[in-house]
């Protein structure tokens, strides 16, 4: 039985025009802004499994109780809540980071009063809990073996089929965090503008925002090992997509690319049916083992577009995915790089006159290498530090040009203000957490916990 609410695909331009509908006009256009935080008990520092008291499912209960939001379930269990009065969402990824999907909004200073009511709002059901947040791209001490799953059926499929096709799919799943930001695009050659310069810089905004320096207590040798798990993960859907650089790069080459990448499930009645490694092709010609002689409707191919992980990912809008998980500053500070980037004419313009004679072999390059340098990074005759510099001074422009103030007649380019502190001191978070280390902590990673607790940054 198909999706009672979603017709069947007839044709390959309705795969095309799911992509397509995306199209606004810029007075549409919003922001939309994701961020993913660890869970941990402030007496233990361990991670917070779902069951129990102490639990995250007990803390999305109390949320639900004592607010607006409606809970969400898989199965008999709560997963997330949606707010129904704003928009925006609360979701549970794999090993109980936390993660807010913003509501669409038209500034950065909402952005940033939608971040803070929302650690507020936590910290109400947190505190008498013991519990705390912590924004970083990678959980600094816990193993794999520490880290509960949450109950969600996708999961369940996801992690063997991970374990066959990259050597650290589960190490993103049950560690790791980021920060996203979701824009929009007015028509095609907007769309593949932007797509070819949120591509090119996604390494930019790596090492801008390289926050994940430990790995079970110690260094592990790279300033985002979170993007190094992402070249590890699974090559047949991650990456820098370097067709999208080709000549006649539309919506309909994008969706042909979608249709190469292995399924991972189908939803049926409200159950996951593992479909991992199968071809969304063969499901169109009703050829999938699975459901044969069924063809997928349109929530499956949207269903399986969310379950593509390229550096930036294609719905009806662009998804921004290069950054670490950050502290609440590092919220707001992603969206405002890549508004000031994108959302102005002539600084998409500038952005794009910096990356387009990069080769693919460079872009590659840059992918490859930054995870471990970040800011150092060679490129040409300087630095990635010197390309961030030119990035983040077209983002300034881009953000003024935009003119939105908050009240006190500051206009967005106000949340730059942490990656001007990391271009002028050329340490990015990463970098400074190890002084940290090596300083006045003495080698103890657990200090993170004590001295960096994501929700005391909350006003």
């Amino acid at each position: 039985m198909a999706h009672a609410s979603s017709p069947p695909i007839e044709s390959r331009h309705q795969l095309v025009e799911t992509l397509s509908r995306g199209c606004k006009p810029k007075s549409d256009w919003r922001i939309g802004t994701e961020h993913e935080k660890f869970t941990y008990y402030s007496d233990t520092f361990k991670p917070v499994p779902y069951f129990g008291e102490r639990g995250i499912g007990a803390l999305l209960d109390k949320a639900q109780r004592e607010t607006a939001w409606l809970p969400y379930y898989d199965g008999e269990n709560v997963i997330g809540l949606n707010n129904p009065l704003g928009g925006g969402a609360i979701s549970l990824e794999p090993g109980g980071q936390f993660e807010l999907s913003g509501a669409p909004l038209e500034t950065i200073h909402e952005t940033c009063v939608e971040t803070n009511d929302h650690l507020r709002m936590l910290r109400k059901f947190t505190g008498p809990m013991g519990i705390e947040f912590l924004g970083m791209g990678v959980t600094p001490t816990w193993t794999l073996a520490e880290i509960p799953q949450m109950p969600k059926s996708r999961y369940g499929i996801m992690a063997p089929y991970m374990e066959k096709v990259g050597t650290l799919g589960t190490s993103m799943m049950f560690r790791s965090c980021t920060v996203q930001v979701n824009l929009d695009f007015a028509d095609e050659a907007d769309m593949v503008k932007k797509l070819r310069v949120g591509l090119a810089l996604q390494p930019i905004a790596t090492a801008l925002f390289a926050n994940s320096p430990f790995l079970e207590g110690k260094p592990n040798g790279y300033l985002s090992f979170r993007s190094h798990i992402w070249r590890n993960t699974d090559a047949a859907r991650t990456g820098m997509l370097p067709f999208v650089f080709e000549e006649g790069m539309s919506f309909e080459r994008y969706a042909d690319y979608a249709l190469d990448v292995p399924m991972y499930f189908v939803i049926r009645d409200g159950k996951y049916i593992n479909c991992a490694g199968e071809s969304f092709r063969a499901f169109l010609d009703g050829r999938l083992p699975q459901l044969p002689g069924e063809v997928p409707t349109l929530k499956d191919w949207e269903d399986h577009l969310s379950t593509l992980f390229p550096e930036v990912r294609m719905k009806q809008f662009l998804e921004m995915r290069g950054a670490d998980g950050a502290p609440w500053q590092g919220v707001c500070a992603l969206p405002a790089f890549w508004v000031g980037l994108m959302y102005d004419s002539p600084s998409l313009e500038a952005a794009w006159n910096l990356v387009k004679d990069w080769t693919a072999e460079e872009r590659e390059g840059l992918r490859a290498e930054v995870p471990r340098t970040a800011l150092n990074t060679p490129f040409r005759s300087g630095t990635v530090r010197d390309l961030a510099r030119e990035a983040v001074a077209i983002a300034r422009v881009g953000l003024k040009a935009r003119d939105r103030s908050n009240w006190e007649g500051a206009d967005e380019s106000i949340f730059l203000k942490p990656l001007d502190f990391t271009l002028e001191t050329g340490k990015t978070p990463a970098e400074r957490l190890l002084d940290c280390y090596y300083g006045e902590w003495h080698g103890d990673v657990t200090r993170i916990y004590t001295d960096h607790a994501m929700a005391r940054g909350a006003a």
